[in-house]
This record gives C-alpha cells, sequence and structure tokens, in this order.
C-alpha cells in the first residue's frame, strides 16, 4: 500500500514550493453551499471517533432540531449581508442524515473546474444526496469530477475539507491522520489535483486522535490559525512551521482550551474588492485574546464574521467552518 508523504525536519520537497509575492490575488472564493437541517441530531456512529460532540436526551430531539434551524438561517443571513453568495439547499428527511448540515466532507470544488466526491466514513456517506449534487452542478458547472467514493468498499476514507485544510495558493493539503483520513486517498486527491500532501498526528489534551483537520487549523491567505500543541511529534511541528514560514504566513497559535472552543475551525471567504472574511463562530471568537484578535484584523487584514451556532457545536460536533462548502465557479 502507498502512503502519503510525512513530513519531517530532514524531508523539505513538500515545502520547496513558489513563494507568492504578497500583491498576488488572494486565494478564495465568495460563493458557498449550506444545506439547511431538517433532521439534525446527535449521530452516535459518528461520535465513535468525534469527541466534540455531545449526546441528548430524547426529549430534547424537537428543541435541538428548531434551534439548529434557528442558527442556520442566522448564519446563512449573517453572509449574505457581508456580499457572500449563498446556495442553500434544504435537507431531505429520508434518508436520515443528522450531519448533513456540515456538507464541506462529501465534496468539494477547485478553481480548475474540478469536483471531487469523497469516501466517507460509516453514518456520513448517505448525505450524498441527488438535490445537493444537482444544486452543485447547476452553479459550478464542472468540468470534470474525480470520484474517490471506491475507497469506501476499502474501509478508506477522506472526508473532505475537514479531513484537508487545503493551501490553494501554494498546493498544500494538510492532514494529520485518523480513522477518516487515510494516506492512501489522500496521495490519490495530491496526485490527481496536483497538490503535495503534509501529513502530521494531532491528538487533544487527553491523547484522543484529532478527528478532522480543520479542527486543528485554518489556513488564510496570510495567516494560519493552528494548536500547535496537538502535534506532539517535534519533527512534525517543526516542519509545519517551517512550511508557514516559507508560504509568508503569520502564525496565530491556539491552546488546547481554544481547540476545543472550535477556534481552529475557521474559514476564509474572499468577497468583492479583495476582502478577506474569516468566518468563526461565537464560540470561537469568545476564547480569542485581545492579541489574537488584533493579529487576525490588523496584521492579516481579515474582517471577522461571527455567526453564533451553539446548538449545532453541541449536539454536531462541527462548527462554522464545517457547515461551509466552497463553490467555484467553473472557469
Amino acid at each position: 500500500m502507498s502512503e502519503a508523504k510525512q513530513v519531517s525536519q530532514t524531508d523539505t520537497s513538500a515545502n520547496s514550493h513558489p513563494v507568492y509575492p504578497d500583491e498576488a490575488p488572494k486565494a478564495g472564493t465568495d460563493h458557498v453551499l449550506m444545506v439547511r437541517p431538517v433532521a439534525f441530531g446527535f449521530n452516535a456512529v459518528a461520535a465513535l471517533s468525534n469527541a466534540f460532540q455531545h449526546a441528548i436526551e430524547r426529549q430534547e430531539a424537537q428543541v435541538v432540531q428548531t434551534r439548529a434551524q434557528e442558527e442556520f438561517d442566522a448564519y446563512v443571513d449573517l453572509l449574505t449581508k457581508q456580499g457572500v453568495k449563498v446556495r442553500v439547499v434544504e435537507d431531505t428527511p429520508e434518508p436520515w442524515t443528522p450531519d448533513s448540515v456540515f456538507p464541506n466532507n462529501w465534496f468539494s470544488t477547485h478553481e480548475d473546474g474540478t469536483l471531487v466526491l469523497y469516501p466517507m466514513s460509516e453514518g456520513r456517506r448517505g448525505e450524498r444526496k441527488p438535490l445537493e449534487l444537482q444544486a452543485i452542478h447547476e452553479v459550478v458547472c464542472p468540468r470534470r469530477t474525480l470520484d474517490l467514493t471506491h475507497f469506501e468498499s476499502e474501509g478508506k476514507f477522506l472526508e473532505g475539507t475537514g479531513s484537508m485544510v487545503l493551501d490553494r495558493k501554494h498546493r498544500l493539503a494538510y492532514a494529520c491522520r485518523s480513522p477518516r483520513t487515510h494516506d492512501e486517498v489522500l496521495e490519490e486527491f495530491c496526485r490527481v489535483m496536483n497538490y503535495t500532501p503534509v501529513v502530521f498526528d494531532a491528538f487533544d489534551q487527553a491523547g484522543t486522535p484529532i478527528y478532522h483537520t480543520n479542527v486543528v487549523m485554518c489556513v488564510a491567505n496570510s495567516a494560519v490559525i493552528i494548536c500547535l500543541d496537538a502535534v506532539k511529534d517535534k519533527a512534525q511541528r517543526d516542519a509545519l512551521v517551517e512550511s508557514f514560514t516559507k508560504t509568508n504566513k503569520i502564525v496565530v497559535d491556539l491552546s488546547f482550551e481554544q481547540m476545543a472552543s472550535f477556534a481552529g475551525n475557521m474559514l476564509e471567504l474572499i468577497v468583492e474588492k479583495n476582502q478577506s472574511l474569516l468566518v468563526m463562530s461565537a464560540t470561537a471568537r469568545g476564547c480569542l485574546t485581545t492579541e489574537q484578535v488584533r493579529t487576525l484584523e490588523e496584521d492579516a487584514q481579515c474582517t471577522l464574521v461571527v455567526p453564533s451556532i451553539p446548538t449545532i457545536e453541541r449536539v454536531g460536533g462541527g462548527s462554522a467552518r464545517c457547515m461551509l462548502a466552497e463553490l467555484y465557479l467553473r472557469p
């Protein structure tokens, strides 16, 4: 079985990409797809590897569903007011897919017109529904599709931009290993899409492996927000910092407590006049220090966009970034 390359102190090939000048256009989009929940709830199967989820009592189910829809609608309204073009797809009650509000895990779109479909872990793959696929094709009109779903039959998964955090400008795919992120699938994505994998291992404060990379880190045009303490291997940690330095990133280092508050789960969107919007939840914003906020707003020149989604975070175990699937229109 082939394995994706692990970056170490003595292996700098993953960092040999060109450094873009500061005046280069920012990598990002102002189009996103969001799936409005109709059957949101606790997914016991997904929770086996997602320590961020919290179970609910049966009598809470309707209240949780109502609150999730209210949080979702307010989030869409907030993005729209900031100039983001949001394509909302109403989920269907059947098949039951309580995590469908997190669509970035089963597909991604790319600047060259490629649509990628990903192999999902058990309990998540039902989210690939015809209605969502139709909406993607209507907006993006992809020129080709990279279908990796056949890996599901081998028990090998790669859950989209949850498993990978992409530096699209420098063609880097950061990925922490987990039951939902398999080296072989990552390598295949990188081979076809011309990315270099940067693979590492990450753990929470209790020593539990992190299930998705976008819990640990976010890559924006000018900054990286990451919990470096989660990467216990010094060689891996040093290689990540070296990569950030070579790609001219300001590093905002998070604590374990901040990571647990979804501060790593952010996404940068680029709207009119090349304006950078850094989207994060109110939970994440509330745990940042004054200096971290100043760095993001002044040094990285990001406008912070802060939806309040506490119910979705607590029950679903995902946050603001997970709810956004970027749409890149066909060139």
